[in-house]
């Protein structure tokens, strides 16, 4: 089965900086795209980052872009979202998800697999 998982989380002072990692099993993410997600109490989940393939096409929040960088390990099977600067308005449950077609996509429901969430608090 595929299975996802995230870890990484935690809480951190505002400008400063968090690496999530999402170690996946029983499929390769090289033939997959990969994506982050957050969501925050009372709000919708909203894509964070993407990545089609390692050294490929990536995506980005306009609210994160350059702070946030997606990456990937294919001999690890783990993608990372490195969160550098980081401000309250970051603070949400971080989810890793899998997407089983070719296309990098920003939408939730264009991904198959998804891990539990990790917990991101900025404080003030």
């Amino acid at each position: 089965q595929v299975q996802l998982v995230e870890s990484g989380g935690g809480l951190v002072q505002t400008g400063g900086s968090l690496r999530l990692s999402c170690a996946v099993s029983g499929r390769s993410i090289s033939v997959s795209s990969m994506g982050w997600f957050r969501q925050a109490p009372g709000k919708e989940r909203e894509f964070v980052a993407g990545i089609r393939r390692s050294g490929s096409k990536t995506s980005y929040l306009d609210a994160v872009k350059g702070r946030f960088t997606i990456s990937r390990d294919n001999a690890k099977n783990t993608v990372y979202l490195q969160m550098n600067s980081l401000k309250p308005e970051d603070t949400a449950v971080y989810y890793c998800a899998a997407d089983n077609g070719m296309v990098l996509r920003t939408t939730p429901t264009s991904y198959d697999y998804w891990g539990q969430g990790t917990q991101v608090t900025v404080s003030s």
